[in-house]
């Protein structure tokens, strides 16, 4: 149990004794969190002041009498009031000793409680979902990241989870496409790189659809594949192929897994019976030839455009697609919870789509999980001196090749194989660090020398952490066999074990919010809290009890940055 729900039970305990002990209501939530002034304490609440606002009592006058009636016994201090009305608390050497304890004794958990089987939810996560025929941009490092740690996360808590690529693999492009196999191919091309190839074919259609000819052609060769013309559908299947094959080794050098890859196509027979039973259950009405849905009972969605669900000529689109594909994750994976990690302009389309899912009476919690935009040094949407959509693959080899650059110069006397596996750890590392260490919703700069930098927030500075913490073993000759009890004298022995002690409860703050930002700057302070310790207090020059506990506190240190790193999607290494 954290420090936080140990201190909101003796407060709970506390409120009961109070004479407002009658009063209290039945919903209070008692909210207990780190100090933001450490001078005063390591957690402090503002419960009086909540009570007394709704009360309409004096804060402060009703913090002392909870500190009076508090009983902290092993686990603080006494508490003290500040201010108007918070009530601050400091952790006790010997409850932080037995929380480190705890910890060494919990080497895979490391005091982080999984969740009982009553609160696992079965969780279908949507994220990175690439165009097929596409090269990946830099833009899809966003919802690919973001939703490989949240699926990361919520495995680790407990939560049944399925990860679904859902590939644009269908749809109005393919009829260019097939036109452009057909008549521009460049097999040479298309064996050196498949997917240039293709964009390349793409181009060229798009360039000649000003000859309303060339347009035509593009809608029979669409409507054949759609009909199920073998040509076309082998075509199709070849390009489906080509693509997967290349995204998959992007994938791999993110070290992100998918449970499936159901796109587009894979929901093409569902979408007349869905259309068709929209209709029939009164939610979709003819407009202009189309099939709409109106909203007219929701004020927000009816000022909009409508959810169209069928074109005029009979085709569908994403949104009967993406319906389509809600009730499949709730029919075949028992979806509680379906959360889709995608671009903020995508609002509305969502917006609708879970409108229409709660008309079908579809039983799941549906949520839309929006991010920011990459932007250049320039302030604008990050791309090529061109102006082209900078490609995902230049990114990640960028990256490696700057971090090989920088791990060479630090230190040349890696051998090839030493240097590549490192570079690519620091580099895909640092891409993503950049990613996550942010507020999704915000937009953020691509700096590579803030991102590869050795000093502040990202990713070499923590690896460098945990790097550090493995030297002393190093130099030790021999890995930590464990403690029986640890002795905490030292100011900032107690500061890293508390920190450390917080590890269970910053990893389920991330999926408050969906914010995998607030793990990053947790293991920011470790790291930066590891440092500290490590300058005031020697650990090999020490002896007997004191060294023993230092050891323990750098094992446990490098055991959580590997883990916290790990639920980030980011890979350690021993020397750098």
């Amino acid at each position: 149990m954290t420090y936080p729900n140990q201190i909101e039970k003796l407060l709970r305990c506390a409120l009961e004794k109070t004479s407002i002990a009658a009063e209290l209501p039945a919903d209070l939530e008692i909210q207990v969190g780190p100090s933001t002034d450490a001078r005063f304490g390591d957690y402090q609440s503002n419960v009086a002041m909540v009570l007394a606002k709704r009360l309409k009592t004096n804060p402060r006058a009703l913090a002392t009498e909870i500190i009076e009636h508090f009983e902290p016994g092993d686990l603080c201090q006494p508490a003290e009031i500040a201010g108007p009305g918070f009530i601050n608390l400091r952790i006790t050497a010997s409850s932080l000793e037995a929380g480190l304890i705890a910890q060494i004794n919990d080497p895979e958990r490391l005091g982080l409680a999984t969740l009982p089987a009553s609160e696992s939810k079965n969780i279908v996560i949507d994220f990175s979902a690439p165009n097929i025929a596409k090269p990946m941009h830099v833009g899809h490092i966003r919802s690919t990241i973001i939703g490989d740690c949240l699926s990361r996360v919520s495995r680790e808590l407990g939560h049944q989870v399925t990860t679904d690529n859902h590939i644009g693999d269908w749809g109005t492009q393919f009829g260019m496409i097939i036109y452009g196999w057909k008549n521009f191919l460049d097999q040479d091309a298309l064996t050196a790189d498949p997917i240039e190839a293709l964009l390349e074919i793409y181009k060229k259609v798009n360039d000649a659809c000003s000859d309303d000819a060339v347009r035509e052609a593009c809608r029979t060769e669409l409507v054949k594949l759609q009909q199920g013309d073998a040509e076309n559908l082998a075509i199709w299947q070849q390009c489906v192929d080509l693509s997967r094959s290349s995204l998959e080794k992007i994938y791999a050098q993110l070290d992100v897994k998918f449970d499936h890859w159901l796109g587009e196509s894979f929901y093409n027979d569902r979408l007349a019976p869905l259309v068709q039973s929209l209709k029939d259950d009164g939610l979709a009405q003819e407009s202009d030839g189309a099939q709409c849905i109106f909203f007219l009972d929701d004020p927000d969605l009816a000022e909009r455009a409508p959810c169209m669900v069928q074109k005029r000529d009979g085709g569908f689109n994403y949104a009967t697609t993406d319906i389509a594909t809600i009730e499949y994750r709730v029919e075949e994976f028992s979806a509680e919870h379906i959360w889709y990690v995608v671009g903020a302009e995508q609002k509305l389309h969502f917006d609708q789509i879970f409108a229409v899912a709660k008309k079908r009476g579809l039983d799941t919690q549906l949520s839309f999980i929006p991010f920011g935009s990459i932007m250049g040094k320039d302030g604008k949407r990050f791309k090529t001196r061109s102006g082209d959509t900078v490609s995902l693959t230049d990114v990640l080899d960028e990256a490696v090749e700057r971090a090989a650059k920088i791990i060479s110069e630090k230190n040349p006397d890696f051998s090839a194989q030493e240097m590549a596996e490192i570079s690519r750890i620091i580099g895909i590392g640092s891409v993503k660090y950049a990613e996550l260490s942010q507020n999704r919703l915000t937009n953020y700069i691509f700096d590579w020398d803030n991102m590869l930098s050795f000093k502040g927030n990202t990713a070499p500075y923590l690896i460098n952490a945990y790097v550090r913490t493995r030297a002393i073993f190093r130099k030790l000759g021999s890995e930590f066999e464990g403690i029986q009890s640890v002795q905490l004298t030292e100011d900032a022995e107690k500061t890293l074990a508390l920190k450390l002690a917080q590890y269970a409860e910053a990893v389920p703050t991330v999926l408050t919010d969906f914010r995998p930002n607030l793990l990053a700057n947790y293991l920011y302070e470790l790291a930066n809290t590891f440092h500290s310790f490590y300058e005031h207090c020697p650990v090999l020059r020490s002896e007997g009890q004191v060294r023993a506990t230092r050891l323990a506190l750098c094992d446990t240190t490098s055991k959580v940055l590997k883990k916290g790193l790990g639920l980030l999607g980011i890979q350690t290494t021993e020397r750098m």
